[in-house]
């Protein structure tokens, strides 16, 4: 059998990719990096059919957090029917698509309903396809699991919201397995099933659980103030700063649960609970880190900005200019390029500010790129200011340090 994984760069595309090859399937990974690359916001019927050729099936992993000029609607919705109607006028045997637990007729959010219209489009025309609707996916490098290992490694555990909110956590192995089995099956199939586990639990007892597994004592739950959390779902909309978003949190209130009768009668076994599925892979030190780093990412990404930004309009607007001039001129810099030297350097400043905001790759690396010229240029011309008792030459090497953890973290969760 040839699979072609789409969205294959995604957490649930990445493990099914392994699964498969393990079990001697012929995969091809689809996404926006790599040897087959695609683009559901843009991709007709007749992009994809080269594609196609030689494949068999086709799994459809690509999902977006964040609805950013009608992303959902173009990659959720007519992207994937794109796909879907290249797949049959080609031929392939079986579609099979991950969708989400609330897609429903008559869902309320943005999310749900881009993904329904897919689904509905798929049934109405495929002649062998399967729909799988998750609740919350557990596993190893999965925003949701970064999400709640953040909250249960606080110091005291933090409550989402009331802490009732209703969830029904599958783990990625078992999602995964459950493909698997959707693929090999006999066909052709026609089944729209809830992909989840056999419990529906609150957010407080799915935090709770993840603070067993990372091996943290019990505690008391700190409640996260409300407006905490709605300027939290703004940011990440907005600026990308987290993973949460007004999308995210109304799915959250609704609640996101599901019978797991029909994934155990079509994949043919029975999803673990939370505990049983946490424990097959048993957290280690690494984890615990990442789940009190994870939080701070965008923290210390907005840090970085300021730093950079106040660099900036700081000359520019409120120091004196004869004072600028006077640090210019100290360090050799005088005359008529003096005045467009300040302008140029505190713009650039500004630029690696916006920049580092924006989440522009790199943009940490250029920050710690001039940072160092402007340590060099003052320690050779200034060397008096290692000594100074305000440390501004020191201080710079903090901002280092900083630049050089903002540069790690986007280069890894970027």
């Amino acid at each position: 059998m040839h699979v072609l994984i789409v969205g294959a760069s995604g957490f649930v595309g990445r493990h099914l990719a392994t699964r498969l090859r393990r079990d001697g399937v012929s995969v091809t990974e689809a996404g926006r990096r790599g040897p087959c690359r695609c683009d559901l916001a843009r991709d007709t019927v007749a992009d994809w059919l080269p594609r196609l050729a030689g494949v068999n099936a086709v799994v459809n992993c690509a999902g977006l957090i964040r609805d950013t000029g009608g992303a959902y609607d173009a990659v959720h919705d007519r992207g994937a029917r794109a796909l879907f109607d290249a797949c049959r006028s080609a031929g392939v045997t079986r579609v099979v698509q991950i969708s989400a637990a609330g897609a429903e007729a008559g869902a309320t959010t943005a999310y749900h309903r881009s993904k329904r219209g897919a689904d509905d489009h798929l049934a109405a025309t495929a002649r062998d396809w399967a729909v799988l609707r998750p609740s919350l996916i557990v596993g190893r490098g999965g925003q949701s699991t970064a999400l709640f290992s953040s909250l249960a490694a606080a110091p005291l555990p933090l409550r989402l919201g009331p802490g009732t909110w209703l969830l029904q956590p599958i783990q990625v192995h078992d999602l995964v397995e459950g493909i698997a089995r959707l693929l090999a099956a006999p066909g052709p199939l026609a089944v729209r099933v809830d992909a989840v586990g056999p419990v529906a639990m609150t957010t407080d007892a799915i935090t709770r659980e993840l603070r067993t597994w990372l091996r943290l004592r019990p505690a008391p739950f700190l409640a996260i103030p409300g407006w905490a959390i709605a300027a939290s779902a703004w940011l990440g909309q907005k600026i990308g700063l987290g993973a949460a978003t007004p999308e995210s949190l109304a799915m959250l209130k609704a609640g996101n649960t599901g019978e797991v009768a029909g994934f155990v009668e079509a994949c043919g076994f029975h999803p673990a609970p939370l505990a049983v599925a946490l424990a097959r892979t048993p957290a280690t030190e690494g984890d615990l880190r990442d789940a009190r780093i994870t939080p701070l990412v965008p923290v210390l990404r907005v840090l970085l900005s300021v730093v950079w930004l106040a660099g900036g309009l700081v000359p520019l607007l409120l120091t004196p200019l004869a004072n600028s001039l006077a640090l210019l001129a100290s360090v050799g810099i005088v005359g008529g390029v003096a005045l467009p030297t300040l302008i140029v350097a505190s713009l650039l400043d500004i630029a690696i500010g916006v920049a580092v905001l924006a989440r522009v790759r790199g943009a940490a690396l250029a920050g710690i790129a001039v940072m160092v010229g402007y340590s060099a240029i003052l320690a050779v011309a200034l060397p008096a200011l290692w000594v100074d008792p305000f440390g501004p030459l020191v201080k710079n090497l903090a901002v280092l340090g900083l630049g050089l953890a903002v540069h790690a973290l986007e280069t890894r969760h970027g």
